[in-house]
Order: C-alpha cells, then sequence, then structure tokens
C-alpha cells in the first residue's frame, strides 16, 4: 500500500503552502542545502513558487545556504559548489530575491586544527563525536543569528521528512506547534522553522525532482546526475541540523551517508567512498586508506599522551592510565601521512586536503603546544612537498637543536620531565614583552599545578590513606 503524499494532494498544493508561509511576514528565509535529495527538493519547489509569484509580492530575501565541513567528500563538495553557483547565476537571470551562501568552521575549528593542531582524537562510536557542531552544526547557526541581529528574526527551511526514521519523525513531531506551520528554532532566540515536504515519502521526493521539467532543476541542474549519486546504496544526506548533538542521541551520524566527511572515522566502513570507489572513482582509495590508517592509530599508545589536555590523569577500570589527545609526535605523523596523500589525490585529480589558513594555524598552535624548535610543521612540510611554505625563513628556533638536547640531558639526569620544562620555556616567550609582572607567575603556577606532575604523589597518599 502506497503512502504517497501525491495520491490525494498535487505539486500544487505544497507550492500554495509555501507561498502562504512566505506571505506570512518579512522575516527572510534560510534554506538548509547539502546538495542531496530532499534539500534538492525543498530548494526546487521554493524556486517553483517564487518563479510564479507576481515581482511585486517577491518582498523578502531568500538565503539558500550550504555548509562546507571542508573535509567533504571531494565529488560532493564539487557538486554542492557548482549547485551553489547556478543558483546564485540563475537567481540573478530571473529577478529572484535568491542568494546562495557556503559557510564553513571557524579556522581554530577545523578538523585538521582540531586533529592535528591540538591533538583532538578522532570522533568515535558511540558517543564521542565532537565534529558535527563544530564543522556544521556552529558555521550554519552562526550565519542564522546574523540574519536574526539583521532582521529581527528568520525563518530556517529544512529538508526533513517523516519517512525518513521513526525517530526523525518523533523530533518533528515533538517540535510541531498545533495548527501552525511554523515551529520555533530549539537554539536560536526569534528563529523559527518550517518544514514543507515532511509528509513526502522517498518516493515522492523522486518524482517532484525528476518528473518536474524532465528532471532539470529550475536554476539549470541535471537532477539524473544527482540519482547518480545515490546508485548502488540508499543514500541519505547529511542535514543542515538544529539540533543539539549532545542531546540528540538519534542524529545519525553523517559518516554512513552519501554526503558525509571523507575522513570521518564515525563509521567502520565509509559507504560514500565505497561507493563511488566502485563506481570508477580510483582516484579517492588514497583517501579511503588514509582513513582506515587513522582509525587504525586512534587508540596506539605510542602515539597517545597519558593525560587530558588540562593536565589531568584518569585511570582505567584496569588501572592504567586513560588515553588524552594525539602527542606532538603522534601529530608530525599524521600530517606528513596526510601530507603524502595529497601529494597522490593532487598529482591524479588536483584535489588539495588541507589549506595553507589551516598549516599556519596548526604552526601557531604547535610552537605552544611544546616544539621548542619551532621548525617542526614547515621542515615537515618542506620533507613531503619539497618545497617551503611561504613563512619558512621566519620560522626562528627558541633554541637551537645543540641547547635543546642539552636541556634534554639536564631533564634526564635531574629527574625533570622535559615536557614540564618545554611548557615553562613557551611561557617565558609568550610573556617575555608582557609588562604586568605577575603574568609570568600566574603562568608558572598553572602549569606547575597540573595533575599530571603531582599523580603519582597523590595515589601514593590515597594508598597510604586506605592502609
Amino acid at each position: 500500500m502506497s503512502n504517497s503524499y501525491f495520491e490525494e494532494n498535487s505539486i500544487n498544493d505544497i507550492l500554495d503552502e509555501i507561498e502562504s508561509v512566505y506571505l506570512h511576514d518579512l522575516k527572510p528565509w534560510v534554506i538548509g542545502f547539502s546538495g542531496g535529495k530532499d534539500s534538492t527538493t525543498v530548494c526546487q519547489l521554493v524556486f517553483q513558487m517564487m518563479q510564479r509569484l507576481p515581482r511585486e509580492k517577491r518582498v523578502k530575501p531568500i538565503y539558500i545556504v550550504s555548509s562546507d565541513t571542508m573535509v567533504e567528500n571531494p565529488i560532493v563538495i564539487d557538486y554542492l559548489k557548482k549547485m551553489s553557483d547556478m543558483i546564485k547565476q540563475s537567481s540573478r537571470d530571473q529577478d529572484l530575491p535568491i542568494y546562495a551562501e557556503m559557510v564553513h568552521p571557524k579556522l581554530e575549528d577545523t578538523f585538521w586544527s582540531l586533529v592535528i593542531g591540538l591533538g583532538y582524537p578522532t570522533p568515535e562510536p558511540p558517543g564521542f563525536r565532537w565534529c558535527t557542531d563544530r564543522l556544521k552544526i556552529n558555521p550554519s547557526n552562526r550565519f542564522i543569528k546574523e540574519k536574526v541581529e539583521s532582521d529581527g528574526g528568520v525563518v530556517v527551511l529544512l529538508g526533513v521528512r517523516k519517512a525518513e526514521s521513526i525517530a526523525r519523525a518523533r523530533r518533528i513531531e515533538g517540535r510541531k506547534i498545533v495548527g501552525k506551520l511554523l515551529n520555533k528554532h530549539e537554539v536560536i532566540e526569534d528563529a523559527y522553522v518550517y518544514n514543507p515536504i515532511t509528509e513526502l515519502t522517498t518516493e515522492d521526493v523522486w518524482n517532484v525532482l525528476l518528473n518536474t521539467n524532465n528532471g532539470i532543476s529550475p536554476w539549470g541542474s541535471d537532477n539524473n546526475y544527482l540519482l547518480s549519486l545515490y546508485k548502488n546504496e540508499d543514500g541519505g544526506e547529511c542535514p543542515f541540523t538544529i539540533t543539539d548533538t549532545k542531546k540528540d542521541k538519534d542524529m545519525p551520524t553523517c559518516g554512513n551517508t552519501r554526503f558525509g566527511c571523507w575522513v570521518c572515522t564515525m563509521v567502520k566502513v565509509d559507504k560514500s567512498l565505497k561507493g563511488f570507489i566502485e563506481s570508477g572513482e580510483d582516484w579517492l582509495i588514497p583517501l579511503r586508506e588514509f582513513r582506515t590508517w587513522l582509525l587504525s592509530v586512534r587508540n596506539d599508545p605510542t602515539m597517545r599522551d597519558t593525560k587530558r589536555r588540562d593536565g589531568n590523569v584518569y585511570e582505567k577500570g584496569d588501572g592504567s592510565r586513560g588515553f588524552g589527545p594525539f602527542t606532538l609526535y603522534g601529530r608530525r605523523i599524521i600530517l606528513k601521512k596526510l601530507l603524502e596523500t595529497e601529494n597522490i589525490v593532487e598529482r591524479e585529480a588536483g584535489i588539495k586536503l588541507i589549506t595553507l589558513d589551516e598549516l599556519k594555524k596548526i604552526d601557531e598552535l604547535w610552537d605552544n603546544e611544546g616544539d621548542l624548535s619551532r621548525r617542526m610543521l614547515v621542515d615537515t612540510y618542506k620533507e613531503v612537498k619539497g618545497i617551503e611554505l611561504d613563512w619558512d625563513k621566519y620560522k626562528k628556533p627558541i633554541y637551537d637543536d645543540d641547547v635543546i638536547e642539552e636541556l634534554k640531558q639536564y631533564c634526564q639526569e635531574y629527574n625533570v620531565e622535559f615536557e614540564l620544562m618545554s611548557k615553562l620555556i613557551i611561557s617565558v616567550n609568550n610573556n617575555k614583552f608582557i609588562t604586568r609582572k605577575p603574568v609570568l607567575k600566574e603562568s608558572f603556577e598553572k602549569i606547575l599545578k597540573e595533575n599530571w606532575l603531582h599523580y603519582n604523589n597523590v595515589k601514593e597518599g590515597i594508598k597510604d590513606d586506605n592502609k
């Protein structure tokens, strides 16, 4: 038995509803566009509504916003950027107040800045998923908040459907204000949510995309190509979401869908990469191999610290120390492997895997993370790439190699952690131009009070108390 929306309704019924919501107020619209079937359907229906609307009623702007996590599947992000450009051009040609925007995570929040720069362990199921908020949700929410501040409110359109999953259907019903089409945004004040395709089945969505204008979208793209991206699997899309992933346990991870990050470690097998490679995109094989390798080293004790970034130490059930971030040594290995992989895919497909801005940010972070040479990143880059970074010549060590080696020997002789010495030296270097005297003292005190320095003494004290 079919549950198709179009058994009792027509596409004009949807367009009429979208039009009534558009004309209801002066709040601008923001559409979350991932490039997948559902968000494409929402964009297509909104375009059709605007095309039939008299010019004098096109009174408020519509922003079609795509989120580039900077680690998207290269094929998908290329498609998404092309769609964004086509939407911009088509809107101008048709004199429609529709604007395509691409948002990105802050430089300090990119995947590589966090993993390679600060040593964040890669995301791991079931609950260690720091990536979605930083890479996808926060950039989108920043854009929405900007529109709220400038226009006093905003309506966010999402391509979510009840038919996608029971969990999603429950969330939609839970947010619904009875008798209204707009729901309060869960996170952002003065923002509302409108879900125009909640009643459509998957078949309905493809019917709209492929049977309207012979599959050609209002901005001129061919939806048959979109269908090809879903070939050989029941692909999905990583949604432009409004939920808090810390609270929303049911939200699906993006990595097991067509439109997730190529480096996602939340799944054992990335169906996206697998599907594209099987369809002939062999140049993606190095990306799959890198992802598999990254999974394999996640819990490698030679790559991970035994204390957290705040200096605290914790024990596992077996009495061993729990892991903290990747060590500087481990981060350098990851960077080297990433650059080696980039060499291959850049040669074969012209694809870059990490930006120069990210490399510069990571270099700055490493300067404060214990790299007394201040050369570890630029030297690694030159070793792998065979060329110098633009700022290579400006990277001067705090001490030369001979002095650093002598420091290590003194630390060993006097039983002082070299990491402690490195932190103190870096603190002096960072604060040497600050005139307020207590600053350096406060910095030293903070370093010297870190839990890992006193862990063994505290542990022995607890043992003595329990005797």
